[in-house]
Formats: structure tokens, sequence, C-alpha cells
């Protein structure tokens, strides 16, 4: 009996201390002391997390001379020190070489398609949005309301595609016209060419003085391409295009260079300069005039910018338009690529970073740069006089239309470009090149 009461209590004390073992393992805190404030338990301090680096590549023609170059870079220094992860590859090409056109449509073809392509917007970019390279934008505007609301709307609904779609976040619009030398025209006795007429005066009388009257080239030929048409057929001939048929008043406009070029209108060597050096003539103050759009302006000499005005190409006779018919209109955007788009690492920061480069505060910047139609309600100081009469003009236009370009094939467009210079000489009747044109639209086509 003794011996199994200390047996039990033997057994009973082990219990006792294993009890108060797990209780001090327990985690359970020991009552404070009196007096004293319960102390928190320590925590582990948690490491802040890095945001993830994102490399996005973004091609744009804000390259080379052009006028908003400084601004744009500005505008993506900014935006990556808003947020330094992002590395921005800037891929910049000139407007004024044929080639950024090869290399879009390279990059687009082989997959290997910039995260952001600043573009034109119509027949240009139907190739990549039918091909399903670019994502619509509908739903990411709707998605963010404050981003979009800062459009104005006849912004946005030029941007869209004949799917009804907006693919194309556009930055500042256009207008493109004849650029005058006032200062030129007044030493010379003459008056600014508001009409064909006057046009004809001024060219003869110019080119006998040694004075270009008007500075383009033959193979880059593409604004004097665009007025001539737009002044021959009008609005709705010029926007017919090449497929349904030959619009006749687009050989009228072929044969309105040619008579210009029979009175000496274009330089000398205009078969064998390009764009830029076009430009450079009228910057430098050796031509009376030159077609260009309203990017132009800022690369030109302050005298040369102070001495210009801008005026409509005038309506070439028996044809259809009005003489105060222009190009213009927001032609060009920024396209999201659906590689981009579909990439969870870099989704979000493309859209930020659309956002950023159409915003009201970059969109005011690049309109002050290049003197552009701005795509928001903002307000743009400190532009030169002509670019105040550009917007004059824009506003009492009978029509605006958007360039040849965008009605025709870019194979089309090149075969009118390669026709002017043999049918100025003569090499070539305005017709025959109408026709071929016609041909290449149709074998496009198929």
């Amino acid at each position: 009996m003794k011996r199994s009461s200390l047996l039990l209590m033997s057994v009973m004390l082990l219990l006792s201390m294993f009890l108060a073992a797990c209780g001090n393992n327990s985690g359970t805190k020991t009552p404070a002391a009196e007096g004293e404030s319960p102390k928190p338990a320590a925590e582990t301090p948690k490491e802040e997390e890095k945001a993830k680096e994102v490399s996005l590549r973004v091609f744009s023609t804000f390259g080379g001379t052009d006028a908003a170059r400084e601004a744009f870079q500005g505008a993506l220094d900014e935006f990556t020190a808003k947020y330094p992860n992002v590395k921005i590859e800037n891929d910049v090409m000139s407007a004024n070489d044929d080639g950024f056109r090869t290399k879009v449509n390279t990059d687009m073809n082989s997959g290997n398609e910039p995260d952001l392509l600043f573009y034109f917007i119509g027949k240009d970019a139907e190739g990549f949005v039918n091909a399903g390279k670019v994502v619509p934008m509908n739903e990411i505007l709707d998605a963010n309301p404050d981003w979009k609301n800062g459009f104005i709307p006849n912004a946005l609904e030029l941007a869209r595609q004949k799917d009804g779609n907006i693919y194309a976040a556009p930055l500042t619009g256009f207008y493109e016209g004849l650029f005058v030398n006032k200062k030129i025209f007044e030493e010379n006795g003459l008056e600014l060419p508001t009409d064909w007429e006057k046009l004809k005066t001024a060219a003869k009388t110019l080119s006998a003085k040694g004075i270009i009257p008007i500075s383009a080239p033959f193979d880059q030929s593409h604004y004097l391409i665009e007025h001539t048409i737009l002044a021959a057929a009008g609005p709705e001939g010029q926007n017919k295009g090449l497929l349904d048929g030959i619009e006749p008043n687009w050989e009228k406009a072929y044969a309105g260079m040619k008579e210009l070029y029979d009175l000496g209108a274009f330089p000398k060597d205009a078969a064998t300069i390009d764009l830029g050096m076009a430009g450079n003539y009228y910057s430098e103050g050796l031509a009376a005039m030159v077609l260009e759009g309203s990017w132009a302006i800022g690369g030109w000499s302050d005298a040369v910018k102070d001495n210009s005005t801008v005026i409509p190409f005038p309506a070439i006779p028996g044809g259809a338009g009005s003489g105060n018919d222009i190009v213009g209109g927001f032609g060009t955007g920024f396209y999201v690529s659906k590689a981009a788009y579909d990439n969870a690492d870099k989704k979000e920061m493309t859209v930020e970073l659309l956002k950023h480069l159409t915003s009201p505060a970059t969109i005011q910047k690049i309109a002050a740069a290049n003197g552009g139609t701005p795509a928001a309600e903002v307000e743009v100081t400190g532009l030169p006089q002509v670019a105040l009469d550009g917007f004059a003009m824009a506003q009492k236009a009978t029509s605006i239309s958007a360039p040849v370009d965008s009605k025709v094939s870019q194979e089309t467009f090149s075969n009118l470009r390669a026709s002017v210079q043999p049918v100025v000489t003569g090499e070539k009747t305005p017709t025959q090149a109408i026709e071929e044109a016609k041909k290449t639209e149709d074998a496009n086509k198929k």
C-alpha cells in the first residue's frame, strides 16, 4: 500500500512537470508584472518588394530634325523618373526618310513589333490591324475615363478604322498647305497665290529672277501629289481613291504639275533632292514657297518664320476643287502591340506609358514644339504667327481631307510618285500615269 502510494505520487509529479514544460513552450505570454505594460510580440521585418524591371520599345518619327524630338524625349524621361523600374528604348527615325515605312512593315511582319508604335492611321495601318498585331483601344479607353475624356471627341473619331474600332491614340493633328515667304512676294511685286493665275504669275516671275518658286522634289513628291489632286478633284474625288475606277480629275492634277514645271516653278535639281533639302531651300530663303505640313515650321530659321504665312493650294481650273480645301486631320497615333498587351510583365506599364504620352500635358508640350493641332483641349502658347495663320486656315477651310496616301495602297502611292518626273518632262502623259496607278491598285487588292 505504501509502495503503491509512492508510485502514484511519482507518476503525478512527472505529469505535473510535463504539463509545466508544455506550458512554457506553448507560446502563451507570462502575465506582466504589476505596473508594467504588456510587451508586444516581436515581429520579423518584411523586406520591401522591388518593382519588377520592365523594358519597353517605342517606335516613332520624332527623330532627326523633327521639331518635337526633344519634347518627346522629355516625356519619356518624365515617365522613367516616375517609374525607375521601366527602361525605354526610344527607337526613332525621321518622317522625311521613307525608310521608316519599310522598317515598320518589316518589324510588324517579322514578330519584332515595338510595344508602342507611333504611325499613320488609315490605309497604312490596315495590314497590321487586320493581322491582329495591335489591340483595339475601345476597352482601354472605357476603363480609363479620365484619360479618354482628355481627348477632344473629333480626334478619337478620326482615329477609327473601317471596322469601327479605335486602334490608335492621337497626339497632335496637322494641317498642310502652301507656305509663302511674304517678304519675297512683296519685294517682287507679287500678290499672294490665292488662285491658279496668281500662282502661275509668281512661278514665271520668280523663276526669271533666279528664285525658286516652289521648293518640291520629284521623287519624294508626297505633298505635291496631295495638294494637286485635292485642288483638282476636290474632297469627294480625292476620297474615292482608285479602287472603284479612275477619277478624271486626278489626271488634271498631273497636268497642273506639268503646267507649273513648264513655267520653271520647281528647283532645277528637283529630280535629285529629297524633302529635307527642299525644306532647306525654303528655310534658307532661297525659295518663295514650299508645300509642307505644320510640323515643318519648327525647323525653319526665325527670319523665315517671321516672314511666312500659309494658304490653301489654289484650285486647278476645270476641276472640282474649291480653292479652300486643305489636307489635315489626326492622321497618326500610338498603337499598342498585341504582344505587349498579352505579356503579363509588360501590359500595365505599356498602358501607363501610352496614357502618359497622350495626356493633355504631353500633348500640350508636343503641340507647342511642332505647331500641330492638339488632340486635347489645351492652350498652346509661344507659337509664331505663321502657326496661328495655319490654325486660322484650318478653321476657315471648306473641307479638311486626309492625305491621298491614306486612300490608296502604299504600292499605288509609290507608283504615283514615280510618275511625277516623267509626266512633267513630257515622257508620260497624265492619263498614262493614272492608268498605271490604277493597275497597281487593282493588282494590290487581288
